[in-house]
């Protein structure tokens, strides 16, 4: 508990002085140090999406974020923006928060959340929802159940007493987001890789295969206008701007082996895409989260001998559904595990009001593991 001492709340957006956005960038370092389950992200980025000269969500939309202080230690933190992309497609006026990290402290959490709330109605919006970042990849939720098993590469961790402190502050259940693990000993149904590849062949489906990451690159364009639709009827679904397709396939090109992303095609047209990255989990940790002086070297070395595939960016258009592009895909994520040297396939957050994904992967048998909350607070 803080008890006595005093706490400083300081707005960031005024200035982002460097040793504010070091702070804000480190502190969940300090709360999690010890936690082997927990992945950090790329200290970097983090530092960028702060930025509004640096980051493409600034274009169109507003954010700020609040950092709370003890004496020199910083001990929580926030993020709170309004989307105006994301409202005007949805007709709402929601605020959304981002980069919630608190210690266990219900006044800590409170500040945070005030802090953003006053924000977000002195900009006309109505409720405060999140956790929820910047652009599809940024993690999504407060973890609320698998806190034993280490989440995968981009996925947040939290401590247990993230919810208590949440719904202490008035916030309830907006939606949840489940995750799971596939193993290579994983048993299908039987006939089912030869049932899926018989349908696709049927309707005319097939898979791209990628050669390089030069030609990944060419298709990004295309691949973006597909998600715009593909997504459209998901809740966390937000128009991307040309810009942001940029920033987001030069995230996924870093990351990705060309031959693993999968597009599925019925002739010249996309009918839809799974991303299929490597995991880096193991190197973010070992780096610490940082990419100098030997950052970049662990992460090299954990995309050469890791043996877990995360599993991301799963839609069809929806005039593919249920029409055999969907079977392409699955038996796709099958011959992921065990695919080169992969023995593991992480299945990243679903969210459960995605029925129709929710219930394939169900009846495949994906085991889940975590489980994230959205949370709402009506302003």
């Amino acid at each position: 508990m803080i008890g006595e001492n005093p706490v400083h709340l300081t707005r960031l957006d005024t200035g982002l002085r460097r040793c504010e956005v070091r702070r804000f960038v480190a502190l969940p370092f300090d709360l999690y140090r010890g936690r082997p389950q927990w992945c950090p992200p790329l200290r970097l980025d983090v530092a960028r999406s702060l930025d509004p000269a640096r980051h493409p969500f600034y274009r169109h939309s507003v954010a700020a974020s609040f950092l709370v202080e003890q004496g020199s230690r910083a001990v929580g933190r926030i993020t709170v923006m309004e989307n105006r992309n994301f409202n005007a497609a949805r007709s709402r006026r929601d605020a959304f928060f981002y980069y919630f990290e608190s210690v266990d402290d219900p006044a800590v959490a409170d500040a945070l959340i005030a802090a953003a709330a006053d924000w977000a109605r002195a900009r006309g919006l109505d409720t405060l929802v999140g956790p929820k970042g910047f652009l599809p990849g940024d993690g999504l939720g407060v973890l609320v159940e698998g806190f034993e098993h280490p989440v995968p590469m981009g996925v947040p961790y939290h401590h247990p007493y993230y919810d208590r402190l949440l719904t202490g502050c008035g916030l309830g259940k907006e939606t949840d987001y489940l995750s799971g693990r596939l193993e290579e000993t994983h048993v299908l149904p039987p006939g089912f890789l030869e049932a899926a590849d018989a349908a696709a062949a049927q309707a005319g489906y097939h898979l791209h295969e990628f050669g390089s990451r030069r030609e990944l690159r060419r298709w990004f364009g295309r691949i973006g206008e597909v998600y715009n639709r593909a997504f459209a009827e998901t809740w966390e679904y937000c128009p991307l701007t040309p810009e942001e397709i940029e920033v987001i396939g030069a995230r996924l090109l870093a990351l990705a082996d060309p031959r693993l992303m999968v597009v599925v095609m019925r002739g010249e047209e996309i009918a839809g895409h799974l991303f299929i990255l490597p995991d880096l989990g193991d190197g973010l940790r070992a780096a610490r989260g940082r990419l100098l002086p030997l950052g970049w070297a662990r992460l090299l070395a954990e995309a050469r001998r890791t043996r877990t595939v995360d599993l991301l960016g799963l839609g069809l258009l929806p005039e593919h559904r249920g029409r055999g592009a969907n079977a392409v895909v699955y038996a796709a994520i099958f011959r992921a595990v065990g695919r080169f040297r992969h023995r593991h396939a992480e299945v990243v957050q679903i969210e459960e009001g995605n029925s129709r994904v929710l219930a394939n992967m169900t009846a495949i048998g994906v085991p889940w593991r975590h489980r994230h909350r959205i949370y709402r607070l009506g302003l």
